[in-house]
């Protein structure tokens, strides 16, 4: 996607000129990948306020074949330290590079120190987040790729149940195996991060971690995964029980799902994050749950599982069409069980997209 790669620079550069810098060091290479298409493990770029023929890529001999397919565009450098050859670089075009921005957030202080050395007579700035910025929205190419780690969990998630992976004497660790087989047999490049697989007591624990507890008749199970297509993560929870539901279950379970309706409902573009997370955690605490919902209503995902925005009490901003974010209200009673149901969507004008296509009725297993 060359044309995609380049057009987002273009806007990169847009942000450069803004800050009144010259040019940006990029050195993350998620955020290298997201203006290059580069999929290697070292690589640096050096983004010209101005112009892509001024604008560099480098990596090391490894990747020589590989960055001429997936960067035929750029000029290529090749050296195994990639940042300090683009910081050398600029600070023998001087009248090109003088102010250049680098990613703070993404520097430590030795490497920083370092290439401050070898860019003598070049301003060196803190210019965090610039791409970040960018990465906020997503493009058509990267809703497609969400789009389809999605539905390749939702497959999984399906022949999971269908075949009967999801039953009583299993294991969570059992479970979650044979969940993120299935991601990959429908073409995940791997599980987005450690599935959850937490049964019984073991749900009420947010962020359990699969053990060999055994799947038991009147057990909530809550399985919260995602797959991966291009780079780009999938998030889901959906949460199960075994066998016919005690009443407290079925309440338990309808509370967050109409929870989990408001948060969605309030994922409109100009919304305060804050504001997002309100509607959903309102329902639950008017229920008396609220100190049973520990943890943010969502956030923010694409080449990172986890990333901008945050929607929390605490969270800043406001959400822009094409922002791809995840809605996720949980309550918990510990030593008995606990509900969570999340779904990963695109901020539309009017109703957000909901990518993640499982029911969200109480499926009885």
């Amino acid at each position: 996607m060359p044309e995609t790669h380049a057009a987002r620079r273009a806007s990169l550069r847009s942000l450069i000129r803004e800050t009144g810098l010259d040019a940006l060091l990029v050195t993350d290479l998620l955020n290298i990948r997201y203006l290059t298409g580069f999929t290697g493990s070292n690589a640096a770029l050096l983004v010209h306020a101005e112009s892509e023929d001024r604008t560099l890529f480098c990596t090391d001999g490894r990747y020589t074949t590989q960055s001429e397919v997936q960067v035929p565009d750029l000029q290529r450098v090749l050296d195994r330290a990639s940042a300090a050859a683009l910081a050398r670089h600029a600070a023998s075009h001087q009248r090109d590079y003088g102010r250049t921005g680098f990613e703070s957030q993404h520097v430590s202080v030795e490497q920083y120190e370092s290439t401050k050395k070898i860019a003598e007579g070049i301003e060196l700035h803190r210019s965090p987040n610039l791409v970040e910025r960018l990465r906020l929205v997503k493009d058509q190419a990267e809703i497609e790729a969400l789009r389809m780690a999605c539905a390749a969990a939702d497959r999984a998630l399906s022949g999971l149940i269908e075949h009967g992976d999801l039953s009583v004497g299993r294991t969570e660790r059992e479970v979650a195996r044979a969940l993120e087989n299935r991601m990959l047999d429908h073409g995940s490049a791997g599980a987005s991060f450690e599935s959850i697989v937490a049964a019984g007591p073991n749900s009420a624990i947010p962020h359990h971690r699969p053990t060999d507890r055994q799947l038991a008749k009147g057990d909530f199970v809550k399985l919260d995964f995602g797959a991966i297509i291009d780079g780009y993560h999938s998030d889901m929870t959906r949460t199960v029980v075994l066998g016919e539901p005690a009443s407290w279950q079925r309440e338990l379970y309808e509370l967050v799902h109409r929870a989990q309706a408001a948060g969605l409902a309030a994922v409109l573009p100009g919304a305060e994050v804050s504001a997002v997370d309100k509607a959903a955690r309102e329902v639950i605490e008017q229920a008396g749950h609220g100190e049973h919902f520990s943890h943010g209503l969502g956030h923010g995902v694409g080449l990172q599982v986890h990333e901008a925005p945050s929607l929390a009490t605490t969270g800043v901003g406001t959400l822009s069409a094409g922002m791809a974010v995840t809605v996720e209200p949980g309550v918990y009673l510990a030593g008995r069980g606990g509900v969570r149901i999340e779904d990963t969507l695109i901020v539309r004008d009017g109703t957000g997209e909901v990518l993640t296509l499982s029911t969200k009725e109480l499926v009885v297993v």
